[in-house]
This record gives structure tokens, sequence and C-alpha cells, in this order.
């Protein structure tokens, strides 16, 4: 149900919105990530590589509209002030394996204690988002939230470091060039 919604639903609409914006050359195609879409935590792996799906493909279009006046835009809220972390939208497995009390066990209860208590305000999230909607160069990427943002930062730090550490490894693996 959530690749069917997150994935395939945004792709269904791009596809029914796309030849008005190629006719009239114009439009702006807002997708709706997650802080999850740019890095994911133990429970969330299949909702997050459904927003790393919007990612991916939010990146493509930005790249192949942008000559045809189109613009493409990812949207990565952080948590807001929701239901989205209540029982009323968020589902759970019943079963729970004790090998991943430490991850996923942490997790789950991070979210209970989250909920309602989150710290981005809804208002100021669609206010931001009318704000894009009217931007005349917006971006590629939309980071919403102060939790976004950090997440970001930290992942790139990640990335960095263990790409530094792993360099010599991964420039191995091109051809040799004989002389």
């Amino acid at each position: 149900m959530v690749y069917r919604t997150n994935v395939f639903g945004l792709l269904n609409m791009t596809r029914a919105v796309l030849p008005s914006m190629r006719q009239h050359r114009s439009g702006h195609i807002i997708n709706l990530s997650s802080i999850g879409g740019y890095r994911s935590t133990p429970g969330w792996g299949i909702y997050s590589s459904t927003k790393f799906a919007v990612e991916g493909i939010t990146e493509a279009l930005h790249d192949e509209l942008a000559p045809l006046g189109i613009h493409a835009t990812v949207v990565e809220p952080g948590y807001f002030r929701t239901n989205f972390l209540d029982g009323s939208s968020l589902q759970r497995t019943a079963m729970e394996i004790p090998d991943y009390a430490d991850t996923v066990g942490k997790v789950r209860k991070i979210a209970s204690d989250l909920s309602h208590q989150q710290p981005g305000d809804p208002t100021k999230l669609a206010q931001a988002m009318l704000q894009l909607a009217n931007a005349d160069t917006p971006p590629l990427r939309l980071p919403l939230g102060t939790d976004t943002l950090q997440a970001i930062a930290e992942k790139n730090a990640y990335v960095e470091q263990e790409t530094a550490q792993w360099r010599t490894l991964a420039a191995s693996t091109d051809y040799t060039v004989s002389l």
C-alpha cells in the first residue's frame, strides 16, 4: 500500500499533468519526500525506500524538465506536529522480535514519545509550501525543519568520512591504463 501511494501514485499524477505543462512550457512539480527520504533509520526501511524513490524520480525530472521551462522540487519535511506518529496514522507490526529491541524497539519508543511533540509547526510548513510554489527559481530540494537540516548534515558528514576511508579501494576498480 505504501508503494502504491508514495511511488506509483506520484508517477501516475506526474504522467497526468506533464502533457499540459509541456504544452505550456511552464509549471512546477512539487513532490513530497521526507526526512526519511534522505536518510533511513531502523524500523522505517520500507517507508524510507518509497521516499528515496521520490527523491530519485524528482532529481531526474528536475534535469529532464528544466529545458522545457518546468521546475521539479522534492520537499523533505522533518517531524511536524500532526497525527503521523499516533495510532490513527502509524501502523506497527504486532510482532516484536527481541533481537531488534536495541534498534527498532528503541525507534518505536522514540516515535511514541515524539507523537504530538514534534518540533515542526504545520502552519509554517504550509506557508513555506506557498513560498516555494511562488518562487521564480525554486530549488531541486527543500528540506523543512531543523531536524531535517541536522539529519542531512549528519548523513553528509558520515558519507564523507566513510568515502575517505574506502577511497583507495573504490578507486582501484577502474581499468588500468598502460602507457
